[in-house]
């Protein structure tokens, strides 16, 4: 692992997350120059680490776990045994943030939790990202993307008119969480940087969620009415949607009415300026269905390729809709570098999606792969003072 040049070096954080949502905030502040020591179960691991296949090519590991735990450490340790928990207050003692999803109050049973650590670590940052949060009465249940994709209203708004309700197809309640979360950890980090305080940070999945309805959540707040599903169409703007090609589809985004005028002039439909059922946009979202209908019939005359030329010369907002073999070929996503290559303990090179914060003085760095389970667990327990012996014997006796 090379020396961390990101704003975040210096800091050290001890990871007790698994799955998606934690890793995705830890990971984020590895990337950001943090030492991150993830910590895990002997022999089990992570448990994305058996999300397979697919496997990254020529190892062992699984895609899903190497995508979210890049630029971190992995230690071996049974939190559970009271000798494992004494090598988590060994970190502790010089760390300055913890990260953790367990349910809420399973680490209070290790000695862990936040109301035994902050007297002893007063600096500490604590971050719990959960499904529910820590309060309220749905806190002692576990949180799931799906469950939380439908609990949060999103697949309700998500789908076909007269479809089932759909989930999101990567897992965003996850990710949201962990982003939040991070944002969470650098206003903490200020606060203690001006106090010398740490503080708990307490991350629902589904406060997340609610909060990112957005222009859809404010639709329902300002009218007290359910949004409907209206599949690819946008809820206040016409035409903002999939449209179809002569040879497949496109997406069409006219977000203003001199937008409208200009796409009018430009393909022959200059008569609909003249028709109130589409000068405006709020006319456009009354006549839904009359609007579709009428372009539908022109957008069907012409193939992606040529819309997207023609419309793109007149500065309309297009695209194609691309497979993630588009993406990744995609010059503009090559250009932005979005894809890294980076060694790994295999002595393999695997692929993983890049940090998309782009900052001009301290960039994200990748120091390091995924780790494999436990490959730094004798360096780190032999920095807080371990001896050859004593790891020996925790190996043997199943503590790390």
């Amino acid at each position: 692992m090379t020396e961390p040049t990101g704003p975040l070096r210096g800091l050290r954080v001890v990871d007790l997350t698994r799955v998606l949502a934690g890793p995705t905030c830890t990971q984020m502040l590895g990337d950001l120059g943090a030492e991150v020591i993830k910590i895990e179960r002997p022999e089990a691991g992570d448990d994305t680490r058996g999300f397979a296949p697919p496997y990254v090519p020529n190892t062992r590991e699984s895609a899903y776990f190497v995508g979210v735990n890049r630029n971190k450490q992995s230690v071996t340790v049974d939190i559970a045994r009271p000798e494992g928990q004494a090598i988590v207050h060994k970190l502790l003692e010089t760390a300055d943030i913890l990260v953790e999803n367990f349910k809420v109050g399973a680490l209070a049973k290790y000695g862990l939790g936040w109301e035994q650590l902050k007297e002893k670590y007063p600096g500490l940052i604590y971050c719990s990202i959960t499904g529910f949060g820590q309060t309220g009465p749905y806190a002692p249940r576990p949180g799931y993307d799906a469950l939380i994709q439908a609990m949060g209203g999103v697949m309700s708004l998500t789908g076909e008119p007269e479809g089932e309700p759909q989930k999101v197809g990567i897992p965003v309640a996850d990710l949201f969480a962990g982003l939040y979360g991070t944002i969470g950890v650098l206003a903490a980090l200020r606060h203690k940087q001006a106090t010398g305080q740490g503080q708990q940070i307490d991350i629902g999945m589904l406060d997340t969620h609610v909060a990112w309805l957005a222009n859809q959540g404010m639709n329902y707040l300002a009218t007290g009415e359910n949004p409907p599903r209206l599949g690819n169409q946008h809820p206040n703007i016409v035409p903002y949607q999939v449209f179809p090609t002569a040879d497949g589809y496109m997406v069409l985004s006219i977000g203003n009415d001199p937008t409208f005028e200009r796409f009018c002039k430009n393909f022959a439909l200059e008569h609909l300026l003249a028709d109130e059922r589409y000068a405006t946009n709020a006319a456009r979202v009354g006549n839904r269905a009359l609007v579709t209908e009428t372009l539908t019939a022109v957008t069907k005359t012409r193939p992606t390729k040529e819309w997207i030329e023609k419309l793109e010369a007149l500065k309309i907002g297009c695209g194609p809709i691309n497979t993630l073999k588009d993406v990744f070929a995609d010059p503009h996503v090559v250009a932005r570098n979005m894809v890294v290559e980076m060694p790994h303990a295999s002595g393999e090179s695997v692929k993983v999606i890049a940090n998309p914060v782009k900052l001009s003085a301290t960039p994200p760095d990748y120091r390091s792969a995924a780790p494999v389970l436990g490959q730094h667990t004798e360096s780190v327990l032999s920095g807080l003072g371990y001896s050859e012996a004593e790891i020996a014997a925790m190996r043997q006796g199943g503590i790390v």
